[in-house]
């Protein structure tokens, strides 16, 4: 058998060329023809290539595709592939009943002359696994890391066969499609923040579980959905917004998260210039906090996502252990817009834990310069004190005496508030305890969640939930 994991680029083009009943159309904008090329420099393309063509001015691109304001989009991908694969169908209509068709389409902003752009694009291929019937779409986002036009182009040359290549030869198992799809593209060189698939072939993929392996495999740091499980790109979703985040385990979400977020976002649109149909809220969850057993668990992953979904919350998951790092990565999709952290006291401890930025040359200070910049405002969430039960909030914070300026210089500069409204009744709750309760078969848990949690977590028994045998 072939080792796959030694076939070049070439090589996979080729097995493609000479799969006879594989037969589509490229169609490639801004940056080359580099994926069409390599199936033409491997041999045997006459049998695969219907045409390939790309459209550099905006003119021709528009005559092709209808006019659009944006080039390099999710929409215009769409269309290129609706185009082509119709096209490719009404023209031949009699190969289809031989032939599985595909369309490869791509729009992509490669790095510029001068270097001052992070070079990255929509990719997707529409394509048939069975002869005559309807076809399945796997569409994705790529930034590109190479500090070259050319290796950039490369890049993407590469991808564009390994999708294909995973499109018709792994497409029954999706962990392999993602070995193939980044197959001798290391994370320096490129990186897919989102992938989704769907068609009648792909209709049990849950592309949440795509999602979480994007980053759960380092392909991604950070890729998000909505609350019906749509995979969204990050910088397409929270284009021209400002955000609102909250991070946490939401294991599960008990009514202390919905004071959290209900009350902060009411403080958060209180804030000068905000609006909120341009406020979006994100829940996000870091891999350490999808970990049981050592290991990330997919089925409780899925779980969170249900209830969040539930009520109605987009979900980031990120490998953003540290506040910092999450901040530093929103900030840039949020440049001009402003962002708002909800943290409860306790996190905020860790926060200003020194010991916790060993790994940066300029320690808390760095960090602080990247976790508050320009526009980034963190709100205080209160708790009762553990040993006493006293009520601990930002007010009588406890913060290391070398600090204490430091906070100070927050509060004076509007970076960091403590909640102006909470309900005292909730700061008992803790979701360990609600998790214990729900294992264990209790029924005193439903006070501590929302009604719709209840019902989801009794509905679809999460969280090791069962539903007690009624006696006959």
């Amino acid at each position: 058998m072939i080792d796959e994991r030694r076939l070049t680029t070439e090589e996979k083009a080729l097995k493609i060329n000479l799969t006879s009943d594989i037969y589509g159309c490229f169609a490639e904008i801004g940056a080359g023809q580099e994926v069409a090329a390599n199936f033409f420099k491997a041999g045997g393309s006459s049998g695969t290539i219907a045409h390939s063509q790309s459209a550099y001015d905006m003119k021709v691109s528009d005559s092709m595709y209808g006019e659009a304001s944006r080039y390099v989009c999710e929409e215009r991908l769409m269309t290129m592939l609706s185009t082509e694969y119709d096209s490719l169908v009404e023209r031949l209509p009699k190969k289809i009943k031989d032939s599985r068709f595909f369309a490869f389409c791509n729009t992509v902003e490669s790095l510029n002359y001068h270097k001052t752009n992070q070079g990255q694009g929509w990719v997707g291929m529409r394509f048939q696994l069975s002869l005559e019937e309807p076809p399945n779409d796997v569409i994705l986002h790529i930034k590109m890391h190479d500090n070259s036009h050319r290796a950039q182009q490369d890049a993407l040359g590469i991808l564009g066969v390994n999708l294909i290549y995973a499109c018709y030869f792994h497409n029954h198992d999706l962990d392999e499609f993602l070995t193939t799809l980044v197959h001798r593209l290391p994370r320096d060189r490129m990186e897919i923040d989102m992938l989704r698939f769907s068609g009648p072939d792909f209709e049990n993929v849950d592309n949440r579980i795509i999602a979480l392996n994007l980053v759960k495999r380092g392909i991604t740091d950070a890729t998000m959905f909505d609350l019906s499980g749509n995979v969204l790109q990050p910088a397409t979703a929270l284009y021209k917004k400002n955000i609102l985040l909250m991070r946490g385990r939401f294991r599960p979400v008990t009514k202390v998260h919905i004071d959290m977020i209900e009350k902060g976002k009411r403080q958060f649109l209180a804030e000068e210039g905000i609006e909120e149909d341009n406020v979006r809220v994100v829940f996000e969850l870091t891999l350490k906090d999808l970990t049981a057993d050592g290991r990330i668990s997919d089925k409780d992953f899925v779980d969170r996502a249900e209830l969040l979904g539930t009520l109605g919350y987009t979900v980031m998951i990120s490998n953003y252990l540290k506040h910092y790092k999450m901040v530093d990565y929103l900030s840039t999709i949020a440049r001009g817009h402003m962002m708002g952290v909800i943290v409860g006291v306790y996190n905020l401890q860790t926060i200003f834990d020194e010991r916790y930025y060993d790994n940066l040359p300029g320690g808390l200070l760095e960090a602080f310069g990247r976790g508050f910049g320009h526009d980034v405002k963190m709100y205080v969430y209160p708790a009762n004190e553990v040993e006493t039960g006293d009520l601990y909030g930002l007010d009588n914070f406890d913060v290391p005496q070398n600090l204490a300026g430091l906070l100070q210089y927050m509060k004076d500069n509007n970076k960091i508030a403590k909640f102006d409204d909470f309900d005292k009744g909730l700061l008992g709750i803790m979701s360990d305890e609600v998790l214990s309760k729900i294992k264990a078969g209790a029924s005193s848990w439903e006070e501590d969640v929302p009604f719709e949690v209840v019902k989801a977590i009794k509905f679809y028994e999460l969280f090791g939930y069962k539903k007690k045998e009624v006696a006959h």
